[in-house]
């Protein structure tokens, strides 16, 4: 017999020891009941991998008698973004303080209503960035959702919980907003289709505003076809066009940004659109250059920009502009609640609010101007017919809970690819293609504004080619070497220092490339590949030379002045800052290291 109980049956006739008895008996029930709960939701948790705020259920509207035809989305589920009025419910927009403030909704947001009566049903609102002012998809007060094919990495925002749950299968698609990538960066980051339509193609009635000239409507899919019906609905579309001929853009240029090989991005959509009939041979362009020639009202902000001589300069200026548009209009929207309020915000949504509410706007019209100017040139690229191709963002996600903050160059680096259809006003589709070192690969149809019928058509075409095309880049294995006498080797290199000094940098590049197939292990001829890419404007070819030649000798100073330049040009300052450092120490009196290396400083800073 326990110590306990020979103490109670030696003082059963005390009142307190039975009282003293009772509260431990009661502390242990609440224990268990506690630990119960705990283990329940996070049971929960792990079933709905955190994406949800709350469940409910809008049934779809009645089915109409036979013999109508099924309704087009009968049998799908959906999940809306805590942004959207339901009828009955607080729309919270991802903050406790908003949702505190606020009354239920007196009505359902147009969309949803219309996805309602096409035989879908909704299940639920889902978590969001604060105030759809993030992109992480990090949430201070009701926890950021799991990815589920990186759970050790974030979702991304602001539409992050609508992105996990497609991706997590727990519904058929998802409805969130984008305004400057808040959709396209979880659909990148999960592994899944995003959809942002042109800008007012879809209503906005029934959601919080953010920024009326950017806001757009969309959705997330992990089947194009689902896609295809829900985007027809989304956008009303009822009459039956013509197939007309498609020739894809593929914008050189961007594709320099990705750590992707373009062997698993630009060749395999090349290749998947090899044998479907009606597409033209496709093209390339340098996209920024186009738009630095095409948008002359951007040259008002290239100052605001880089001070780097890079290739894509007009893209970084065209997303400075996009991201004071947006807090300019996030201000006139919701300045007087915040100031009102003071809500309670995580650190990094604060400091992007912050920034928004204090800033004083200058050059608005030309804001404007520069958007307007945007959607013109687009037009004037693709025509009738041209889709342009891009990576949909340029880095691997984002570690969950990464000591180090979020890198100010990942969302530089991601403006200047999202600008493009935010501030053209395009639909943009954004498509995984398997994944590269772990982390999913996404590439992004675009088009210009009212083509969304156009774009969505030519994915459901090309989308189970694209698929099979990754499988296959997949299971390719690199070419091997081949291997040559040293003397060719050497009189290849010293062609391609003659085609240098010439200015003629493609052939400079061949030269050099065969150099290296005779001899892979001398530095030199990486080094002077990097330098020839680096004056045609290849900055990622230029770094990777870079890093082959580093490895071969890590004693020459050029190899690390043009890594650094090739950095810079990638937006990657502080890798780049740490090269110039380098080449300090090897050369202190080297200029052009000094001058990188100050000017670098200050950026970084």
């Amino acid at each position: 017999m326990s110590k306990t109980l020979s103490l109670i049956k030696t003082n059963a006739c005390n009142p307190k020891v039975w009282i003293v008895a009772g509260i431990t008996v009661a502390g242990i029930i609440v224990v268990a009941e506690t630990r119960r709960r705990r283990r329940k939701a996070m049971i929960i948790d792990r079933e709905d991998f955190r994406a949800f705020l709350e469940r409910f259920e809008l049934t779809p509207f009645p089915h109409p008698p036979p013999p109508a035809a099924k309704l087009p989305l009968s049998g799908l589920t959906f999940a809306v973004e805590d942004i959207f009025d339901v009828k009955g419910y607080v729309t919270g927009f991802g903050n406790p303080d908003w949702k505190r403030t606020h009354e239920p909704a007196d009505r359902t947001a147009v969309v949803i209503t219309a996805l309602l009566k096409s035989g879908a049903k909704c299940v639920g609102k889902t978590v969001m960035d604060e105030l759809a002012f993030g992109t992480t998809g990090e949430n201070k007060h009701y926890g950021t959702p799991t990815n589920p094919i990186m759970p050790s990495h974030l979702p991304g925002g602001s539409s992050s919980g609508s992105a996990v749950a497609v991706a997590a299968e727990l519904v058929d698609f998802a409805l969130g907003t984008d305004t400057i990538g808040c959709m396209r960066i979880p659909s990148a980051f999960c592994g899944i289709i995003g959809f942002r339509p042109s800008h007012r193609a879809v209503s906005t009635i029934g959601i919080v505003p953010i920024s009326q000239s950017l806001d757009a409507i969309g959705c997330f899919a992990r089947d194009a076809s689902i896609l295809h019906h829900v985007g027809h609905v989304l956008l009303q579309l009822k009459a039956v066009e013509p197939r007309r001929g498609r020739q894809l853009v593929f914008a050189d240029d961007l594709f320099q940004l990705s750590k992707v090989p373009r062997q698993k991005t630009v060749h395999v959509v090349s290749k998947a659109v090899e044998k479907l009939s009606g597409y033209q041979p496709p093209k390339h362009v340098n996209f920024s250059q186009f738009i630095a020639s095409n948008v002359p009202s951007l040259k008002g902000f290239l100052q605001h920009s880089t001070n780097l001589q890079n290739e894509i300069s007009a893209l970084v200026a065209l997303s400075s502009v996009m991201v004071s548009l947006q807090r300019y209009e996030f201000k006139a929207n919701h300045e007087e609640w915040f100031k009102d309020v003071k809500p309670r915000l995580g650190p990094e949504v604060s400091h992007l609010v912050l920034a928004a509410i204090n800033t004083t706007y200058e050059n608005i019209k030309n804001m404007y101007k520069v958007k307007t100017e945007m959607r013109a040139a687009v037009q004037s690229l693709l025509k009738d017919d041209g889709i342009l191709v891009i990576p949909t963002i340029a880095d691997p996600l984002l570690k969950l809970n990464s000591k180090k903050g979020h890198s100010t160059e990942f969302h530089d680096r991601a403006c200047t690819l999202l600008s493009i259809a935010s501030m053209s006003g395009g639909c943009q589709v954004s498509v995984p293609l398997g994944k590269h070192d772990g982390c999913p690969i996404s590439v992004s149809f675009v088009t210009y504004h009212g083509a969304d019928k156009f774009l969505l058509d030519t994915v459901l075409d090309m989308y189970t080619s694209l698929q099979d095309q990754v499988s296959i880049a997949s299971n390719s294995a690199p070419l091997p070497d081949v291997n040559g006498n040293m003397d060719a080797s050497e009189l290849l290199k010293e062609k391609g220092n003659a085609a240098f000094k010439g200015k003629q940098w493609d052939k400079a590049v061949n030269y050099y490339s065969e150099a290296i197939k005779l001899n892979e292990t001398n530095a030199t001829y990486y080094n002077n590949r990097a330098a020839a890419y680096l004056e045609l404007g290849c900055s990622q070819q230029a770094e990777e030379d870079c890093n082959k030649a580093i490895l071969l000798d890590k004693k020459n100073v050029k190899e690390y002045l043009r890594r650094g330049t090739a950095r810079a040009s990638l937006l990657c300052y502080k890798e780049a800052l740490q090269d110039f450092k380098h080449a300090l120490v090897l050369e202190p009196q080297n200029k052009v290291a000094n001058l990188a290396e100050k000017r670098l400083r200050k950026l970084v800073s």
